[in-house]
């Protein structure tokens, strides 16, 4: 991955956020009357969303040996304003449904005529634990693939012939394939 494809993810990514971004005040009031300061964080929400898509791209294993053993030591240059790894991951969370639209708007493939469907578990917790598990009450359900039955969500891809995503969707996990 070159600089020039990285800026270019960047200019995509921060022009998509403009139309996003509040505008971030430098003090507020709390509750008890008095001015607390909210610091703006100085890596800025495209940059985070470019290092997730540089994660997938560049099909790293998992994200905390990406940032902390290739961001941070490989690209000091592309990212000057590195934050730890927990404040990255709680950055993460709260661009995800902005990357989520913008997946969904402007990066879908076009259908060239060939198209492969295909689904896949997201499981989130053991199957022994689901009439236990609280966090996904009501959204996730048990289901069944070939990998035997899991708790959670099926996730279903729609590519075309060149590998570009034209459709997806997240569904519980007893929501048949077809």
């Amino acid at each position: 991955m070159t600089d020039a494809n990285i800026i270019e993810i960047f200019c995509i990514l921060d022009g998509f956020c403009k139309y996003f971004a509040p505008e971030l005040k430098k003090h507020t009031l709390d509750i008890c009357g008095k001015r607390s300061r909210n610091r703006q964080c100085l890596m800025s929400d495209s940059e985070v969303m470019t290092i997730l898509v540089l994660f997938h791209i560049l099909r790293h294993r998992d994200l905390k040996s990406f940032y902390l053993g290739y961001v941070c030591n490989h690209m000091r240059k592309e990212f000057p304003h590195r934050l730890s790894y927990n404040r990255f991951v709680e950055r993460q969370a709260k661009v995800g449904l902005r990357l989520l639209l913008f997946l969904q708007t402007c990066a879908l493939g076009k259908c060239t005529g060939i198209s492969i469907i295909d689904s896949t578990p997201l499981k989130s917790c053991n199957i022994k634990r689901a009439h236990s598990h609280r966090t996904m009450k009501g959204w996730a359900a048990k289901g069944k693939c070939t990998m035997g039955w899991f708790y959670g969500f099926k996730l279903h891809i729609v590519i075309n012939d060149r590998g570009e995503i034209i459709q997806w969707m997240l569904t519980p996990g007893n929501v048949d394939d077809r």
